[in-house]
């Protein structure tokens, strides 16, 4: 097996993603130059061996790995440590395997779970390979989890549509040089905060959200609006071409008065505010806005 550098895994060649293995998470990147994915040891450990916390997954892999290095194991020698998504929110680094390495490694952890978890990382694979070749596959596959947890067509289809609004603005940050992780969330903050009036963390505190994703909690107008401030900054910086933190943070506040003033006049309208504390419990499966209403 060939020793991977970490360094050669660029930021920019990579996807992060978050995986199901029968409901539960394993942070992923997929390495596009290489075409592979990379899975959080970690996570795996945790499901292999039925941890209750990260903390005793953690401890496990730690004893595993030294007695794997005592015995020569070259699996243990090539793995990597990349930067992926921490419970604390920050991008913190940790040991991560390919599809081989990590077969490898669950051959060395007795568990009931061994087999299915070989099927899962064969079917992940055979997934992404599938996407590659045909991109509208990925949406149709987020749309039937979003129809299994019980939302409606009607939102799933501003969510999707949200995501690729999304995806074209990264891309512009990443033509600005903006650094993936940290930069990119100050800048969604100051979107955030210029049209909705409150910051990604306050939004996510009203609607009594913690890890949750603050999209997947949001309305259909309130998704509306928030791909209208999105949109706004992408084009905006694609015609002022910011340079620099700062610059770009100028531009995201632009682009996020241009949906506030939407959201005003829409409140004046209507009399009632947009931003609201309700999250997807009041969303799912509910016929309109105002059974909802009648319900709070």
């Amino acid at each position: 097996m060939s020793n991977i550098s970490t360094g050669s895994i660029t930021k920019e060649k990579m996807k992060n993603k978050i995986q199901l293995f029968q409901e539960q998470k394993v942070r992923t990147h997929w390495d596009e130059e290489k075409e592979k994915w990379f899975f959080s040891i970690i996570d795996v450990v945790a499901i292999l061996t039925e941890q209750k916390d990260h903390q005793g997954a953690r401890n496990y892999w730690k004893v595993l790995k030294h007695r794997l290095t005592k015995e020569g194991n070259e699996t243990v020698t090539d793995c990597n440590r990349l930067k992926m998504l921490a419970a604390d929110g920050k991008m913190r680094k940790t040991d991560v395997a390919d599809t081989e390495q990590l077969l490898r490694l669950i051959q060395s952890i007795p568990s009931p779970k061994a087999e299915p978890f070989k099927l899962w990382l064969a079917k992940v694979g055979y997934e992404r390979i599938e996407e590659t070749e045909d991109p509208e596959l990925a949406f149709e596959r987020a749309m039937a989890t979003y129809l299994k947890k019980g939302y409606s067509i009607e939102w799933i289809n501003q969510r999707l549509k949200s995501i690729e609004v999304r995806k074209e603005l990264t891309d512009e940050w990443q033509e600005r040089e903006m650094k993936i992780g940290l930069e990119y969330a100050i800048l969604t903050n100051e979107i955030t905060k210029a049209w909705s009036d409150k910051t990604v963390k306050d939004y996510k505190k009203l609607k009594g959200l913690k890890k949750e994703n603050l999209r997947d909690n949001m309305s259909n107008l309130e998704l509306v609006l928030n791909m209208l401030a999105e949109a706004s900054t992408t084009e905006i910086s694609k015609k002022q071409k910011p340079k620099g933190l700062d610059a770009n943070k100028k531009v995201a506040r632009k682009g996020g008065n241009a949906a506030k003033k939407a959201r005003v006049e829409i409140e004046k309208q209507t009399g009632e505010s947009i931003v609201t504390s309700k999250n997807a419990k009041n969303l799912l499966n509910k016929p309109n806005n105002k059974e909802i209403e009648n319900e709070k």
